[in-house]
């Protein structure tokens, strides 16, 4: 039975290449040693996992949940207010998501119609274009160049492509070229949106992730974002909290009634226990989150200023969880390098192909590893290649 149309681009071949290429070389007995996943390797906090075994011993959280706690809503509206002094109404401006992923990818479903325009950016998370393929809608993409800061040039955008498009997705701090967007920039986002009614969509599930004292925005921050636009926050990186998801779609009433009606005919919502979870994690200490970042900054330096040792030259993200590494000297493939890597020092790293034609020229490292392994990573590929 053939396959409908719509699932045929969805799998990266490169993912799936490179994870063949692993097994290959583990099977030589290399212990490979994985920067691929950005799937975060530390444990949430002690009071966050009491708060779930507490909550999975109470046999009312085994119902059907059907909708966030209100006492969760409360918890990320009051988060929002400390981290950054965005006020939202816990009733109307906060969904509960099965991770920022469920409404990532579902978000589309109730904007797009086929045929529609969203703009998407080049390199970018791959479920941003999967989303509107879903969809069936159509994808023009917004070249992040590293002579723009990795921002998009909304000023190159045609006039006829703006007009027809419904949706424009962002992402900063950004995966997978680590970098993040000032004010001046989300300003130019809501001006560009309303004037071409577009619903502007922000990622900013990697905000907490952050170093050497910066502080990334939140879109909603700027005035005017909330009549454009949702964002999208997850308690996966933050808090470690990957495997239980759960995140959040904050911003436009409007917007976010219309993809809780989508998920309503999709799901029952998150587990209740995860949910009451949640909220420790949102309303409990916050020194975890501090040291978690801490934790990727060691891992970063780690990394980045080791490779610089051998000759390997790369800028030092001041956010998320990755290295956008330019290839060095003599490639051109960002398969062959990372392919050659594995091969040659049982290191795998995503190439940046694998997130966009404009990704070509780079490799993806996620800093998923403790210093020792990323400290033998550094030495596996400075005895492997010569970069000098």
């Amino acid at each position: 039975m053939e396959v409908a149309q719509r699932i045929k681009g969805l799998e990266s071949a490169i993912f799936n290449e490179m994870e063949h290429y692993k097994k290959q070389v583990e099977a030589r007995g290399v212990k490979v040693i994985n920067l691929g996943v950005g799937s975060p390797d530390r444990p949430p906090a002690p009071h966050i996992i009491a708060a779930l075994h507490r909550a999975i011993d109470n046999p009312v959280n085994y119902r059907y949940p059907l909708e966030g706690l209100p006492a969760l809503h409360q918890a990320l509206a009051r988060w929002y207010r400390r981290r950054f002094g965005v006020e939202l109404d816990p009733d109307h401006e906060v969904l509960v998501l099965m991770g920022s992923q469920d409404g990532l990818a579902h978000i589309a479903l109730a904007y797009i119609n086929p045929g529609d325009v969203a703009l998407v950016p080049d390199p970018g998370y791959p479920i941003y274009a999967c989303s509107i393929l879903l969809a069936g809608g159509e994808i023009y993409p917004m070249p992040l160049l590293a002579e723009n800061n990795f921002l998009p040039d909304l000023s190159v955008i045609p006039g006829e492509v703006a007009r027809k498009a419904r949706l424009m997705w962002l992402n900063y701090p950004n995966n997978p070229v680590a970098v993040s967007a000032n004010r001046e920039f989300f300003e130019q986002v809501v001006d560009f949106a309303r004037h071409y009614d577009i619903l502007v969509c922000h990622d900013v599930a990697y905000a907490e992730l952050a170093y050497d004292g910066f502080k990334p925005m939140s879109f909603l921050e700027v005035p005017g974002a909330k009549e454009v636009g949702i964002e999208f926050y997850s308690l996966s990186k933050t808090y470690n909290m990957a495997g239980c998801r759960i995140g959040f779609a904050v911003g436009n009433r409007d917007v976010l009634a219309a993809l809780a009606r989508i998920k309503s005919n999709i799901d029952y919502g998150v587990f209740r226990a995860v949910q009451e979870a949640g909220i420790a994690a949102l309303e409990g200490p916050q020194d975890c989150v501090e040291e978690t970042a801490r934790t990727y900054q060691r891992r970063r330096d780690v990394l980045v200023d080791g490779l610089a040792r051998y000759g390997w030259h790369m800028p030092k993200p001041n956010a998320s969880m990755f290295v956008w590494a330019p290839l060095p000297a003599g490639y051109t493939s960002s398969r062959q390098f990372a392919l050659d890597l594995l091969e040659r020092a049982g290191v795998l790293v995503i190439p940046g192909l694998a997130f966009g034609a404009m990704g070509e020229g780079y490799v993806r490292m996620a800093l998923v590893q403790e210093e020792e392994l990323l400290a033998e990573a550094v030495e596996r590929i400075g005895r492997a290649f010569s970069f000098r």
